[in-house]
């Protein structure tokens, strides 16, 4: 019991959050009788957590049993907890495991599972070893879903569950080639159904009381190796000790982009930040350096999402 927030378990958290934790507990025992219409705009948004919330799990009733590629972010995260809500041990957390995993991203993914008692195991992935994932072009996050699939789909079948991934509304509108090879498994997007953007997942899940309300964005490590470069165990090595050396500098939120073969690090830190990168210019580059990199940059732009996609109109069509 105390492994799990006392917003769900026992209402004892702030008013805040009591809307929200008592909407799993109503839905669970609830028939779903009503299909999922438009979320009336605008509600307080205690309403508006509990109308989404409320909707996720309906929509999560009307499977089987599930099987969540969770890889312990925000997303997939709420994900895993509203499914197993719902579903019990008929809901099944599986963490992809493989070089473009950081090991913090790896123990935090654990140790959420743990603190809720989710079902939670880990497969290990082979996109590696596929030549097409290491060409790393522009469909190179399809071969990575692919790796994905090919190793879940066993558990999925022995289960009689499909395969439910944390994508949001906002993803949609991305580069993102991992959607076609989840829409040709048949994988189901219950946060999409249910109408939740990113903003929504962050709500909701503090609403709950969820660690990963505001955990910063961390996609794969290999989404930061410049498109056309290949994509090496050694590569992914540098950019995550990097970035694992630059947040204990103090810039929790950094991307390292790899160029140039994974020889230049292209540091990113948002921009009210770039002030402090700069005074600690020495440090920050003994530590890109002393994770491999030859040379050491910092982009005056600031931090965001998806900067590499500039490069997507320059490959080879």
């Amino acid at each position: 019991m105390a492994d799990r927030p006392a917003s769900v378990e026992e209402g004892t958290a702030d008013a805040g959050r009591v809307g929200a934790a008592d909407a799993v507990s109503d839905a669970v025992d609830r028939p779903l009788d009503r299909p999922l219409d438009p979320v009336p705009d605008p509600l307080p948004d205690r309403q508006l957590n509990d109308r989404l919330l409320d909707r996720l799990l309906d929509r999560l009733r009307r499977e089987d049993a599930v099987v969540v590629a969770y890889s312990g972010g925000a997303d997939s995260a709420l994900l895993a907890f509203a499914a197993a809500k719902v579903l019990g041990r008929r809901a099944l957390a599986v963490t992809a495991v493989s070089p473009s995993l950081a090991a913090s991203e790896r123990a935090a993914a654990r140790d959420f599972a743990r603190a809720h008692g989710l079902a939670h195991i880990e497969v290990c992935t082979d996109e590696a070893d596929r030549p097409e994932y290491a060409a790393n072009g522009a469909d190179r996050c399809y071969h990575c879903k692919s790796a994905l699939f090919d190793a879940v789909t066993p558990l999925a079948a022995a289960m009689g569950a499909r395969i439910a991934l944390g994508t949001n509304l906002d993803d949609l509108g991305d580069h993102r080639p991992g959607q076609r090879a989840a829409a040709e498994r048949g994988a189901i997007a219950p946060l999409v159904e249910a109408g939740l953007t990113k903003a929504d997942v962050r709500a909701v899940s503090r609403a709950l009381g969820l660690v990963t309300a505001d955990k910063p964005a961390a996609p794969c490590l290999a989404s930061r190796v410049s498109y056309g470069d290949p994509v090496t165990p050694e590569v992914l090595r540098r950019i995550e000790t990097a970035e694992r050396a630059l947040r204990d500098l103090g810039f929790p939120v950094c991307r390292v982009r790899a160029h140039a073969g994974g020889t230049l690090a292209r540091v990113e830190v948002p921009g009210t930040e770039i002030p402090r990168a700069c005074e600690l210019r020495e440090r920050v580059d003994a530590a890109v350096r002393g994770a491999g990199f030859t040379f050491c940059s910092l982009d005056l732009s600031g931090f965001a999402s998806g900067r590499l996609n500039a490069l997507l109109p320059l490959l080879p069509s």
